[in-house]
């Protein structure tokens, strides 16, 4: 019999991984900045690429 509780913690972290780079090209195309580029970015550092975002990025002049 199977439970949820024994799905590997690894795939969840990968799915937390995953969204997190979708979140942060979200951010990124309301900034005004190339939504694909963040989100590859966001793949390889996470959290860092969050934080770059939020607090380091400005956001460009173009569409309101």
């Amino acid at each position: 019999m199977l439970f949820a509780a024994q799905i590997p913690q690894e795939s969840g972290y990968l799915v937390g991984w995953g969204s997190l780079a979708l979140i942060n090209a979200g951010l990124a195309q309301g900034k005004n900045r190339g939504g694909l580029n963040w989100f590859l970015i966001s793949l390889l550092l996470g959290p860092v690429a969050t934080f770059i975002l939020v607090a380091l990025c400005e956001k460009l002049p173009g569409s309101p």
